[in-house]
C-alpha cells in the first residue's frame, strides 16, 4: 500500500517536513504486519534524522545518483510518498485493519496523511456503498410493493414476496462466502480464495431481485386469477402452483444453466457472479417458489387477500389485475348455499342436495350479468 504525506503549501524538503516524513516512516515500520517502508528517508538504516535533513536539503545536482532517483520517485512539489510493504493479502481483514490504523492513529504532523492502494480503495468503496445502498434498496422494495399491491390487491402478499426474495439472495451470498472467500471448491474451479469484491453483492442484488420477482409475479398472478374465480384460497394456491410449476421450473433451469456456465471464465469475479446468481435462481425456483410460497399462503388463508377499505377502493379503481380496476370481483359461478332455490351453482356442485344436470339454466341466470357501472 502507499502512504502519502500532503504538506499543504510547504515544500516537502524543508528540515521540518523531512523530520515529519522520517518520524512517520519509522512509525509505519513499527506497526504489526508491516515488513518494511521504502523511499527517500529509508535509503540507509545508519543515516539519522539529522543526516537525512542535511542530505535532502542539498541541491539535487549535488546529490548521489541513488538519492536523486529516490527523490524523483517519491517527492513532489507538495507531497511525499512512502511505500509500505506487508505480507498480508490485499483486501484481507488484517490489511483493512492496517489501513484503518494508519488513517486513524497516525502521528500528528504539519499536514495530512492519506492511504491508497487496493485495500484502501476497497474500504472506501465499501463505505460509499453502505451510505448509498440503503437508499437504492429502499427504492427497489417500495416500488416493488406498490406494483404488487396494484396487481394483487393485498397488503400482505407484497411483503411476503419481498421477504422471499431476500431469502433467495441471502442464500446466494452464503454460497459466495463458502466458495470464494473460504476457498471451498477452489481446486475444482481453479481460483485463489480472496475476500469478495465489494461491488459483487450489490450487482447481484439488483439482478437477482428482478429475476426472483419475475417468478413471484408469474405465480401470484395465476393464484390471484384463480382466487377471483372461485373465492377458495386453498384451491387457488394449488391450481396456481400446478399451472405455473412447469413454466417456472423450465425458465429457472435455463437461467441457472447460463449462470453456472460463468464458472468456466478465467476471471474470479465473473465466476463469483455466475455461481452466486445460479445458486439464487435454483433456490428460488425450488425451495422458495415450490415450497415456502404455497405453504405460507396456505397458512395465511384469507389474510392473503386482505386490505384496508381505503386501499381496497384504491385497488378497485387503479388495480392492474383484469379482475380489478373498477369491475369489482364478479364471480360467474357463485357458491351454493344450503336450501337455496334461485342460486345457480358451479358445475359439479349441488343445490340443496340435488346435482345440477341442466347447464343451459346457467345462461339464463342473473348472476351471469356483470354489475352495472355508474354512468
Amino acid at each position: 500500500m502507499t502512504v502519502v504525506l500532503d504538506h499543504g503549501d510547504d515544500s516537502p524538503l524543508t528540515p521540518e517536513r523531512i523530520d515529519d516524513t522520517y518520524d512517520t516512516s519509522r512509525w509505519l515500520a513499527s506497526l504489526p504486519d508491516v515488513e518494511r517502508v521504502e523511499r527517500a528517508v529509508d535509503l540507509d538504516p545508519s543515516i539519522t534524522r539529522e543526516g537525512y535533513a542535511q542530505l535532502l536539503t542539498q541541491p539535487r545536482e549535488q546529490l548521489p545518483p541513488e538519492v536523486g532517483e529516490a527523490l524523483e520517485q517519491s517527492v513532489g512539489e507538495r507531497i511525499t510518498v512512502l511505500n509500505v510493504y506487508t505480507p498480508v493479502r490485499p483486501g484481507a481483514d488484517e490489511a483493512r485493519e492496517l489501513v484503518r490504523t494508519i488513517r486513524e492513529a497516525h502521528l500528528d504532523i504539519n499536514g495530512e496523511i492519506v492511504v491508497t492502494g487496493y485495500t484502501a480503495f476497497d474500504l472506501d468503496s465499501l463505505a460509499e456503498i453502505e451510505d448509498e445502498a440503503s437508499l437504492a434498496i429502499a427504492f427497489v422494495v417500495d416500488a416493488t410493493y406498490v406494483v404488487l399491491f396494484l396487481l394483487l390487491g393485498s397488503v400482505l402478499l407484497p411483503i411476503k414476496a419481498v421477504l422471499m426474495n431476500f431469502l433467495s439472495i441471502s442464500a446466494s451470498y452464503g454460497a459466495l462466502v463458502w466458495i470464494f472467500q473460504e476457498g471451498n471448491l477452489s481446486g475444482l474451479l481453479d481460483f485463489t480464495p480472496n475476500p469478495i469484491d465489494t461491488t459483487t453483492p450489490i450487482i447481484m442484488f439488483c439482478i437477482l431481485f428482478g429475476l426472483s420477482m419475475d417468478y413471484e409475479v408469474l405465480l401470484l398472478s395465476r393464484i390471484r386469477e384463480e382466487y377471483g374465480r372461485t373465492g377458495d384460497n386453498t384451491q387457488a394456491v394449488a391450481v396456481g402452483l400446478e399451472k405455473t410449476g412447469r413454466l417456472v421450473t423450465g425458465a429457472a433451469a435455463i437461467m441457472a444453466a447460463v449462470f453456472f456456465s460463468f464458472a468456466l471464465a478465467e476471471t474470479t469475479i465473473i465466476k463469483a457472479i455466475g455461481l452466486g446468481m445460479g445458486t439464487a435462481v435454483a433456490v428460488d425456483a425450488t425451495i422458495v417458489r415450490a415450497l415456502l410460497v404455497p405453504a405460507t399462503m396456505r397458512l395465511l388463508g384469507g389474510w392473503n387477500w386482505w386490505a384496508p377499505k381505503p386501499l381496497a377502493r384504491l385497488y378497485d379503481r387503479l388495480g392492474l389485475s383484469e379482475q380489478g380496476a373498477g369491475k369489482g370481483r364478479w364471480n360467474p359461478f357463485p357458491a351454493c348455499s344450503a336450501g337455496a332455490i334461485l342460486d345457480i351453482c358451479a358445475p359439479g356442485t349441488t343445490r340443496a342436495g340435488t346435482r345440477i344436470l341442466d347447464y343451459k339454466a346457467l345462461h339464463r341466470s342473473p348472476h351471469l350479468e356483470p354489475p352495472a357501472t355508474a354512468s
